[in-house]
């Protein structure tokens, strides 16, 4: 089993995810072979809260050139994670919103 800390790589601060805290939704860089099982049981391992769903999102690696070579860069996964409304909010994320 993997650790919840090598699943989970950190919050996603963009201001769409900014204006979804109140609704108890969260976004988070998540490890590209995670899957939405994995990735609810590593938050709730790691804030203590209770999750009702995971939504994910892949997004392909930019083509990028730099002269004659070219390649991409490295593709990421995002979860937007919801949580019950009887879970307690997330710490990190509260101290963040306006």
């Amino acid at each position: 089993m993997k650790n919840a800390h090598d699943i989970i790589r950190g919050p996603v601060l963009t201001e769409k995810s900014y204006d979804q805290i109140p609704l108890k939704k969260y976004s988070f860089e998540v490890a590209i072979d995670a899957n939405k099982v994995e990735i609810k049981k590593a938050i709730e391992e790691i804030f203590d809260v209770q999750v009702d769903s995971v939504n994910t999102m892949t997004h392909k690696g930019k083509e990028k050139r730099q002269g004659y070579t070219s390649g991409r860069t490295a593709k990421v996964k995002k979860a937007v994670v919801t949580l019950k409304e009887s879970s307690k909010p997330i710490e990190f994320f509260e101290s963040m919103v306006r």
